[in-house]
């Protein structure tokens, strides 16, 4: 990752840590001790890793990402979205700034008009909402996602933008910021016998809880 974005990568993460402290969702100590791995694993350059979540949820074990999901959703009124299962339009994605989406776990996915649709890992860290509200212009309805989704995602569109750079297409953004193996992988190594905190879903999807085959409507639109 660049230096360009490490300022929105560790002030994402820190805001986020504050606001699962807020809501109760993990104890002090733990947030502590997580922010101590992410300095650690921060200063190697590993961005994938470089998550205080994923810290919580797959090394420190002190908190489950769906609890964190279903709150998001009960308390603010966020919707769902799983992107395994979603077409995102080309214009979209070759526009995707890979760094920015990676620093803050969250995917510019579709746009209606004025509307921007962004899915996110990290809806509870204002400064993720900041970032992409200023970035982005206009209203943006917000979905909530899973860690595990949104890299997903992200390394098929990297692989996407390799196949074309290849082919003679555009190199832009081409270049991850972090090794990526082949097919698909959890957002950091699970050790052996770790779940992932979502259940499969038949056709290889994954999701906290049921998503609709639909994206809700902007306000004012018929």
């Amino acid at each position: 990752m660049t230096s360009e974005y490490r300022p929105l990568l560790m002030r994402a993460n820190r805001l986020l840590g504050s606001a699962l402290i807020e809501h109760n969702l993990v104890k002090f100590e733990d947030l502590e001790a997580a922010n101590e791995r992410l300095l650690e694993v921060a200063a190697t350059g590993q961005v994938r890793q470089s998550s205080v979540l994923s810290i919580l949820v797959y090394e420190k074990k002190v908190l489950r990402e769906e609890d964190v999901l279903h709150h998001v959703v009960d308390d603010h009124g966020v919707g769902v979205v799983d992107l395994r299962g979603y077409e995102v339009p080309e214009e979209v994605k070759k526009d995707l700034d890979l760094e920015a989406c990676w620093a803050t776990w969250s995917v510019p996915f579709d746009r209606e008009e004025d509307f921007h649709f962004v899915a996110t890992a990290y809806y509870l860290s204002p400064a993720v909402r900041a970032h992409w509200e200023k970035k982005l212009g206009g209203q943006i309805i917000w979905q909530a996602t899973t860690m595990d989704i949104i890299a997903d995602f992200l390394d098929r569109v990297h692989a996407e933008r390799t196949e074309g750079a290849k082919a003679g297409g555009s190199t832009r953004n081409t270049r991850a910021p972090f090794p990526v193996a082949s097919g698909s992988n959890p957002p950091i190594p699970v050790p052996s016998g770790s779940k992932s905190p979502v259940a499969p879903i038949p056709g290889g999807s994954a999701a906290p809880f049921p998503v609709a085959g639909t994206l809700p409507r902007p306000p004012g639109t018929s």
